[in-house]
């Protein structure tokens, strides 16, 4: 059941037999909720269930308290869910969604139970609460107390034995208000599925140095964190780090581990060498050459017309000029590449759409269309000033890796 969640939601399974053994079993999907289930057994004469004054508590009915209740919700950083399928559930007789309302009409408080004999028959004869909460700007003290007290009276005229609810370990203040409300705590757990909305929940703390590593290694560090992998900075200026899982230790450098061979990296590292690879694979290079002498060089550009210059190794596009098409630029081209590493590349320009692709197990599992950095005139900024802000969102976005050069090519 918790395999078929929809994206956006958040399935909670409690009752489970053995939860512990089967998050060990499914250690990547799901995992046991930080929190506690208390029990509030019935009849419960502690909790009064009269409201305070001019508040009225009744029964989900329409659509306009709907959304008010989604935006109580979303005041407490709870997840909303749209309002239609609130008034669906509410209207199913094992379920009681109860709203609290001023003279006004302004919804301030929530809370739903559910009846486990009307849903599944509990020969326990119990029920339980879920999203108790109440509007932080203009609920009246008191409010989840009568809410609690309310939905307590409506379990006991059925027959229910008890109430559970589940909360959060460290929110100690409503664990007193339910211990003094007559709660106890029951040994139930809670298992939930890993995904976004209970990030918080299961994923480790950053590691020291976290906050010192570039983008390309706290994209590692984030993942392997989500995934349950401990993490450990080796080293924040050089992106090194140690992952730890179980028995199982790699070391990585950003996104290269010691898992890659030296070879590989070798061949990566080289763009001549890269092409020869790619090209014996049976996959179309452009045609290139090694920058050599100054008539071998323009004779080539005469063949192919257009060509890129690129240092033979080097990353993050430094040093490649794009678009050479006569003698004398091609001569700087080369210079300006040589300046980053003695070996340069010249390839014919190919026009076309730049693709990055992601491959891991040798399959394709990402995708990315590259395109140049642009600008759009405002007629009120420079050309120079709408380069800057748009290479300042740049390196914002990355970390000061990515920014836009103001140079002759620009």
């Amino acid at each position: 059941m918790l395999r078929t969640e929809v994206e956006g939601t958040r399935d909670i399974c409690i009752y489970l037999r053995d939860a512990h053994v089967f998050v060990a079993e499914h250690p990547d999907e799901f995992f046991v909720d930080p929190s506690l289930t208390y029990r509030l057994d019935l009849p419960a004469q502690q909790v009064s269930p009269e409201p305070p004054p001019n508040v009225t508590i009744g029964e989900l009915r329409t659509i306009d308290e709907a959304d008010a209740v989604n935006a109580i919700y979303a005041r407490n950083g709870m997840v909303v869910a749209p309002p239609g399928v609130l008034l669906q559930v509410a209207s199913r007789p094992e379920v009681v969604h109860l709203v609290a309302s001023l003279s006004t009409g302004r919804v301030v408080g929530t809370v739903t139970v559910v009846d486990h004999v009307a849903l599944f028959n509990d020969p326990a004869n119990g029920s339980s609460l879920w999203c108790l909460t109440v509007d932080p700007d203009a609920a009246p003290m008191g409010l989840g107390q009568a809410l609690l007290g309310r939905l307590a009276a409506e379990m006991a005229a059925r027959g229910r034995a008890f109430v559970d609810l589940s909360v959060l370990a460290d929110n100690t203040g409503a664990i007193r208000l339910y211990e003094r409300l007559g709660f106890r705590q029951v040994p139930e757990l809670v298992v939930k599925r890993k995904n976004p909305i209970n990030e918080r929940l299961f994923r480790a703390s950053p590691p020291a140095h976290y906050e010192q590593l570039n983008p390309y290694a706290k994209i590692v560090a984030d993942e392997a964190m989500r995934r349950g992998i401990r993490v450990e900075v080796t080293d924040p200026q050089w992106g090194e780090l140690k992952l730890t899982h179980g028995a199982s230790v790699v070391h990585t450098r950003e996104s290269l581990s010691e898992l890659t061979s030296a070879l590989a990296m070798a061949r990566c590292d080289d763009k001549r060498v890269t092409r020869r690879v790619l090209s014996e694979a049976g996959l179309r290079v452009p045609r290139g050459i090694t920058a050599g002498e100054e008539a071998d060089n323009s004779e080539f550009l005469e063949q192919v017309g257009n060509v890129v210059v690129k240092p033979a190794r080097g990353e993050q596009g430094r040093g490649i000029t794009v678009g050479v098409h006569d003698p004398d630029t091609l001569r700087r081209a080369i210079a300006e590449a040589r300046s980053h590493c003695p070996d340069v590349l010249i390839e014919e320009m190919v026009t076309g759409e730049d693709i990055r692709v992601l491959v891991i197990d040798h399959k394709v599992v990402a995708a990315a269309v590259r395109r140049p950095a642009s600008v759009l005139g405002d007629g009120v900024h420079t050309i120079a000033q709408l380069i800057e802000r748009q290479s300042r969102r740049r390196s914002a976005a990355t970390g000061g890796e990515s920014q836009i050069p103001l140079d002759g090519a620009t």
